[in-house]
């Protein structure tokens, strides 16, 4: 079952656009069931959670931290996580700095922005990371990578208002490219779009889809 919906998935989206199976709350068997699929990069939003799947799964496995995080819990995902999405504060990105320093590697990150209209979201406004990449402090962390941006949007139907939310994120993603990041190679990533939406993502510029009920069947 997991196998069609994977193929099905990766047979609509273009081969540039990186598919993120959302395996948040999903037991052990339904990954390994993904991955003996073909299927190698996985998101996980609680920390204890990563690092117990991450020890007992393959190591081939791309971990992705997908969720909002706490900066005691930095150091639960630090060895595993080969892209944090949800950087929103200079303070949360030093602490992976930290992290990253003490196993002795560089952790890719997002920052991720709020385009949505609900309360619940998190995320940086423009203003807000350029004040972060301006930084003295930003400028001495040498154990992370910015290499793009992640968004949420709404959780609605209206394709109009999507569409407008992903338009914003592209834009913000093209302006820290230009001013920040123009000749960094691996700033490229735009995470956008989830099972409901990603198609609509996608038209609108996403490279990255964190995709979980539309593989795993809904949430537990």
């Amino acid at each position: 079952m997991i196998k069609e919906k994977l193929a099905a998935i990766k047979k609509n989206i273009p081969p540039n656009v990186t598919l993120v199976a959302v395996s948040k709350t999903k037991p052990n068997e339904l990954i390994e069931e993904a991955y003996n699929s073909g299927q190698r990069i996985f998101g996980e939003n609680k920390a204890q959670e990563l690092k117990n799947k991450a020890e007992v799964l393959p190591k081939d496995i791309e971990w992705h931290f997908i969720g909002h995080i706490q900066r005691n819990k930095v150091k639960y995902i630090a060895p595993y996580s080969s892209l944090i999405h949800s950087i929103d504060s200079i303070k949360l990105l030093a602490e992976v700095n930290k992290q990253g320093l003490k196993n002795n590697r560089i952790i890719n990150c997002l920052l991720q922005f709020y385009i949505a209209t609900e309360e619940t979201k998190f995320g940086l406004s423009l203003e807000e990371a350029e004040e972060l990449l301006t930084s003295s402090e930003f400028l001495n962390l040498k154990n992370i990578k910015i290499v793009g941006v992640m968004g949420m949007a709404s959780f609605i139907n209206n394709e109009e208002q999507l569409r407008n939310e992903f338009i914003r994120l592209k834009y913000i993603f093209t302006q820290l490219s230009n001013n920040f990041f123009k000749h960094t190679e691996t700033f490229q990533t735009i995470s956008m779009g989830m099972s409901g939406d990603y198609k609509i993502a996608i038209e609108e510029g996403s490279t990255m889809i964190r995709v979980g009920s539309a593989i795993f069947g809904n949430r537990n």
